[in-house]
């Protein structure tokens, strides 16, 4: 692990491997560990670079003040990236991860060669609507803020299960691994900060600016509304790029690493 100092903050991040710099970014609850499934496939040809985002762990939150932003974790990785060289760099993001790199390259696309957006997480204004016959989601804000309820009421353990099966299903929990709970429980606190972290609704508009090479990518089991959105946005950023890893979930990189990893490799490549 090292820190670099961006905004007044150390942001921790792991480097593996050596070429072209793809810079990762987690979701929510995740951190820098988030992608250590596919760190293997993915450095035989890049220089992969793990950030962890401000207040997530190495660092344990108290969920005091009010910096745990939407936008000040867009500024903090646009900082991230203007210290990497060379530039311009790939970037990755997961979910949460995901609006932050689509926001990235909105703002700054001069900071970025290609984009990789797996299941971004986010909602659609009135301006992107869904194919019709599309079945209607529970909005998954609906589970943070019972997650919210439910740490604060002292069972952290039942927000983590809460927020994991509203994505992956009844049941799901139980099957997720040792080390990816204990990376949740890690960064649980997170979920008070993210319940007023002012997050803007994807766009028209917005989808239309991104004018970086895109690829998005959905798991072929995941269900509700982040089986949607990415959909919906690859069919109005001019030129981009899709694909399904079959026989995974919203956490495709873990439940599917080597398919996972060649699909963003071979993007990368071309």
């Amino acid at each position: 692990m090292q820190t670099i100092r961006v905004n007044d903050y150390d942001m921790a991040y792991l480097k593996v491997g050596s070429g072209r710099p793809l810079v990762c970014v987690h979701g929510t609850l995740g951190d820098f560990r988030t992608w250590y499934s596919v760190l293997g496939p993915l450095s035989k040809n890049h220089r992969v670079i793990s950030v962890s985002l401000g207040h997530f762990f190495p660092e344990h939150w108290d969920a005091v003040g009010d910096d745990y932003k939407m936008a000040q974790h867009v500024a903090d990785v646009i900082a991230f990236i203007e210290q990497v060289e060379p530039a311009p760099v790939d970037l990755m993001g997961h979910s949460r991860g995901g609006h932050i790199a689509f926001r990235v390259a909105q703002a700054r696309p001069d900071l970025l060669r290609k984009l990789v957006l797996a299941e971004p997480g986010g909602d659609l204004d009135a301006s992107l609507p869904v194919p019709e016959g599309t079945p209607a989601h529970p909005p998954l804000a609906a589970r943070t803020v019972r997650s919210v309820e439910m740490i604060r009421a002292g069972d952290i353990e039942g927000a983590l299960r809460n927020f994991y099966e509203g994505i992956e299903g009844d049941g799901s929990w139980r099957r997720v691994p040792a080390a990816a709970k204990q990376q949740l429980r890690d960064n649980a606190l997170t979920f008070l900060g993210q319940i007023n972290e002012q997050r803007r609704r994807y766009t028209l508009s917005d989808a239309q600016a991104i004018r970086t090479p895109t690829l998005l990518i959905g798991g072929g089991a995941t269900t509700g509304s982040l089986s949607v959105m990415w959909r919906v946005l690859a069919d109005h950023i001019a030129g981009s790029k899709t694909a399904v890893i079959e026989n995974a979930g919203h956490w495709m990189f873990e439940q599917a690493p080597l398919e996972f990893g060649e699909v963003v490799s071979r993007f990368l490549a071309e």
